[in-house]
């Protein structure tokens, strides 16, 4: 593993019940990328039809319930040197992965998508997320001097030699209840972690599509609510661990590419 100019990737998707999004997704995926399917418990042949249409592709299930938890067995099995966090619902755009492996080999550590830098956007986005999106970002800039402009969003990449460093739950440990981070706070515990552990982040614009089939797993206000708890309690961390002179070392370069 190194930080080559044309690094091995791998894609780690989330799912559960995704089948008819995934029929319409995998096909669009790079053929040279290693994917990493996740599978939530799901009972709509999710699983077969990965391995139907992506014969090659490791597949595995989440150890506990969550978002974050499915993200983190995925990285856990992820051997590419970059790693491309993916929803299976259609709304990411494969189109934009060079560009956020352009980021990376240019220089970042972890590159973040952002719907609201040019020409990003979103199909998807209602007015009440894009409303709490806004409040939480400014308040997560103001605490840890950041630019972030999209704190919540979930279409990142990242060297896959930083996952020690982001200290996430570890994905081998079964239970029956969510461990911090196990949800969709994930977003945010990954960028506060970033910052945290003083790394280089840069912003890639992206543009969200919709949803292709079935209904988001997403719940507005108590998903954001998490959310706000999330960047409480990760600034507490970050001030309790912080050494001298790590301070503002990892703040975003909100810059898009050339």
């Amino acid at each position: 593993m190194g930080r080559g100019a044309d690094p091995k990737i791998s894609i780690v998707i989330p799912a559960r019940n995704e089948a008819r999004n995934l029929e319409v997704v995998l096909p669009e995926l790079p053929e040279g990328a290693e994917i990493v399917l996740v599978d939530g418990h799901s009972v709509d042949g999710t699983v077969e039809v990965v391995r139907r249409l992506r014969p090659s592709a490791v597949t595995i299930s989440q150890t506990r319930t969550g978002k974050g938890n499915a993200l983190a067995c995925g990285f856990e099995a992820a051997s590419g040197d970059v790693i491309v966090m993916f929803d299976a619902d259609g709304s990411a755009d494969p189109a934009e992965i060079p560009a956020f492996v352009e980021t990376l080999t240019r220089g970042a550590d972890f590159a973040k998508g952002t719907r609201y830098r040019e020409p990003g956007g979103s199909d998807d986005i209602t007015v009440l997320r894009r409303l709490g999106n806004a409040a939480l970002n400014r308040l997560a800039n103001t605490l840890y001097d950041t630019a972030f402009s999209d704190l919540c969003y979930g279409y990142n990449a990242f060297w896959r030699d930083i996952v020690p460093q982001l200290e996430l739950p570890p994905a081998h440990a079964r239970s029956g209840r969510k461990r911090w981070g196990d949800g969709f706070e994930i977003e945010t515990v990954l960028s506060c972690r970033v910052v945290a552990a003083g790394l280089k982040a840069v912003e890639v614009p992206s543009f969200e599509r919709q949803r292709l089939f079935g209904e988001t797993n997403l719940r507005t206000f108590s998903d954001g609510a998490r959310v706000l708890r999330t960047i409480f309690a990760e600034y507490r961390r970050y001030r309790a661990r912080r050494r001298p002179g790590l301070a503002g070392s990892g703040d975003l370069a909100a810059q898009e590419l050339a």
